[in-house]
């Protein structure tokens, strides 16, 4: 059994009229969602795709998760057959998931991300589903020229799609005191892996990182939606 805290926060940014992020984080499962800008329902497609998750049975097996995931993703293709106005509708997920196995289910579709902060060090877990990162893996592009490429907000791979996307879930076994980071877009795009693992490393707790993230991010820029949320393992028995 894992014993964790956590914080969590979102903000709208100073630009975008309206929060289409969403998250849950509690009973062993930490999910962002960030509906997809200039796509109908953006914020309703987040909220289909965490309250179809949150419904799962605990304790989440993986194969009770993939179900989840692919279920999420029929409920959007589903609504937007009924509604016009929701026709396209589609977001990506990235999340954090106790297992059944007590082990961790890194989890991700599209862009938003998850992070592992731990011995000093930040790693991003996750790969992106974007145009940018198929060219930077490719070697057409490198790190730095990404943050800045114009095509940096096109998405590959999101729920609400046919046929389903596949999504990235990889496994890994828990080791005390490290921090989990889950975090849409609009947190990477403002502040540097260097600086957000400078916040996670000087804040107290969970939600104190949480809302300095979000705080920073705002301050730098706030272009889109940033949400954010910090897990901390506790104790494991």
């Amino acid at each position: 059994m894992l014993t964790v805290r956590h914080g969590c926060a979102t903000d709208v940014g100073r630009l975008r009229p309206e929060n289409q992020d969403s998250m849950h984080a509690g009973h062993g499962l930490f999910l962002v969602a960030d509906g997809m800008g200039g796509q109908p329902a953006g914020d309703q497609a987040s909220k289909l795709v965490i309250a179809e998750l949150t419904a799962l049975a605990q304790p989440i097996s993986r194969p009770a998760l993939e179900a989840g995931i692919r279920r999420a993703n029929d409920r959007l293709l589903a609504e937007g057959r009924q509604d016009p106005d929701r026709y396209g509708m589609g977001t990506t997920l990235s999340g954090l998931a106790v297992l059944d196995t007590d082990q961790w289910a890194v989890l991700n579709v599209g862009d938003s991300r998850v992070y592992r902060y731990a011995d000093g060090r930040l790693a991003q877990l996750t790969v992106d589903h974007s145009a940018v990162q198929a060219l930077v893996d490719a070697g057409l592009l490198d790190a730095r020229a990404a943050l800045r490429h114009p095509r940096r907000n096109v998405v590959t791979r999101s729920l609400g799609t046919q046929p389903p996307p596949v999504p990235d879930i990889a496994l890994r076994d828990p080791v005390l005191g490290e921090r989990f980071l889950i975090c849409s877009d609009g947190l990477t795009n403002e502040l540097s892996d260097a600086e957000i693992g400078s916040l996670l490393a000087g804040a107290e707790d969970p939600q104190q990182a949480a809302d300095q993230l979000v705080e920073q991010a705002v301050l730098a820029g706030g272009r889109d939606n940033v949400t954010v949320i910090v897990v901390q393992l506790e104790g494991i028995e």
